[in-house]
């Protein structure tokens, strides 16, 4: 089918950056592996997250006079597990592969310690601040850069097995705001402080600012499980839906509401999203058919202006981007790189004359001349052969586009004429990376790019992931159910000079 994307390129928003999430503590994950550290560095400076559901159960062994002791099952428990503990030689070795790789840290605090269960999920009284203090000061002692730290996780609204009101959560904010200004003496070490790591609940999260007040919470971040469960059988159709896929705008556009209307000093963060919950779905979540959605995500969060978007999980389960066992990448890992590779912050809008089930993206290219487009064809039977041009004089109106039901390109979908200077040499590349599965098997977990499988060395290096050079003039052919990112290095966009 024949199709023409149209790019209006202008700078609206800035890209997110790239971030995988690893749950806490996790004694089994062999930290000298070989193929862990490379797989880490291969994104200069990867942001990783701590945390998870059972963040607001951890102790952490310093001031204390308990026993150190890991989880154990507890009918009765959060999750049904007891308390467990973070050990400083576990932390210690942490930060050891973390300056190692060069990885960037966010590190999720537990939000109830000292606090009770009353009635059901709802729990409230004080929170203890004592034990984070002394973690954050050991941390400071020890010199490991923590970037950020994250207060709870998954108490928001109506929580995850417990939740906070959010009046409580935002003086537990500002006291935690009290200790970073305490322990980080010089003002621009000061790390950000991130909350609520939850669900997002318009109300309270529009609470939770109020109370907190200008400037304490840095970034807002919340979570992202749209595909339901992993016991669900519909999960590839859900994939495959692009009206099942859009429905996430509506949590994007209302958070980027709720921080122009009450918090302008803060950014949007979603600090886990895994697409499906309960560790992921085995031949769904760690194979090709799940790039697909997210890579979507990733897109669609960065039209609304995220900062930043963890994975959850680096390793661990199967929506890890690493194998369990293995180490051996997943095909998300590689979907996750070529974003961080060629995908800049400037994100541009794209007016497409085609099927809903073609999905397209623009970015900024990253560090270099040019543009990166990221196409999606959700449909298993149609392949697209996509022709593109550009307008370079289009302004957007942004508090237009935030309205119910608009998107960024929604309120642009109109004809307009070329305005941009045709390519005038025979000679004249442009650069692209397909995105297939291994013989057309959406549940494959191989990777095909151009063709090629993406496999480590023999020593964990990871593949060179080089493009196939295009004719610029010529269209773009799209496979069914394939991912294309295509670079157009010598494209007119002002936005991006």
């Amino acid at each position: 089918m024949e199709v023409r994307l149209l790019l209006l390129v202008f700078i609206c928003l800035h890209a997110l950056h790239w971030a995988a999430s690893a749950q806490q503590p996790e004694e089994a994950t062999d930290l000298d592996h070989p193929f862990l550290a490379q797989a880490i560095q291969a994104f200069d400076n990867l942001r990783i997250r701590l945390g998870g559901s059972l963040q607001d159960r951890v102790v952490y062994d310093v001031g204390t006079n308990s026993p150190c002791t890991p989880f154990t099952n507890m009918s009765n428990g959060l999750f049904g597990f007891s308390d467990g503990c973070l050990s400083m030689d576990r932390w210690d070795k942490l930060n050891g592969l973390f300056q190692k790789t060069g990885a960037i840290i966010t590190f999720g605090l537990n939000a109830l310690y000292g606090r009770y269960n009353v009635r059901r999920s709802f729990w409230a009284g004080k929170w203890n601040s004592t034990n984070a203090y002394d973690f954050v000061k050991y941390t400071i002692s020890k010199g490991y850069p923590v970037d950020s730290w994250e207060y709870g996780n998954e108490l928001s609204g109506h929580g995850i097995g417990a939740r906070v009101d959010a009046t409580l959560y935002g003086k537990d904010a500002i006291e935690l705001k009290s200790i970073f200004q305490q322990l980080y003496k010089a003002p621009l070490s000061q790390p950000s402080l991130l909350a609520p790591g939850g669900f997002f609940d318009q109300q309270w999260y529009t609470q939770l600012l109020q109370t907190s007040g200008h400037g304490v919470v840095s970034a807002l971040t919340h979570h992202i499980y749209n595909l339901g469960g992993g016991n669900d059988a519909h999960l590839i159709r859900k994939i495959l839906d692009p009206k099942y896929l859009d429905r996430s705008e509506d949590t994007y556009r209302d958070m980027q509401l709720t921080l122009q209307r009450h918090g302008t000093w803060a950014s949007a963060w979603v600090s886990e999203s895994g697409g499906v919950f309960n560790n992921g779905a085995e031949l769904v979540s760690n194979t090709f058919i799940n790039s697909i959605w997210y890579l979507d995500q990733l897109g669609m969060a960065s039209k609304y202006n995220t900062k930043v978007f963890c994975r959850q999980t680096l390793i661990g389960g199967h929506y890890g981007l690493l194998d369990t066992q293995t180490f051996l990448p997943n095909p998300d890992y590689y979907s996750a790189l070529l974003w961080h590779r060629l995908m800049g912050r400037e994100v541009l809008s794209v007016d497409i004359n085609a099927p809903r089930r073609l999905r397209a993206y623009a970015h900024c290219r990253k560090q270099q001349q040019g543009i990166t487009l990221l196409l999606i064809n959700l449909s298993n039977t149609t392949g697209y052969n996509v022709t593109l041009q550009n307008d370079i004089n289009v302004s957007l109106d942004k508090t237009a586009s935030l309205q119910k039901h608009n998107s960024f390109s929604h309120s642009l979908r109109r004809a307009v004429s070329w305005l941009g200077r045709k390519p005038s040499s025979d000679v004249a590349r442009r650069e692209e990376y397909h995105l297939t599965a291994k013989d057309g098997d959406l549940q494959s977990k191989t990777m095909l790019l151009n063709g090629a499988p993406l496999e480590l060395s023999d020593d964990g290096g990871v593949p060179a992931m080089s493009p196939a050079l295009v004719a610029v003039n010529s269209p773009v052919y799209l496979a069914p159910t394939s991912i294309a990112f295509v670079v157009l290095p010598m494209f007119e966009a002002k936005a991006c000079s």
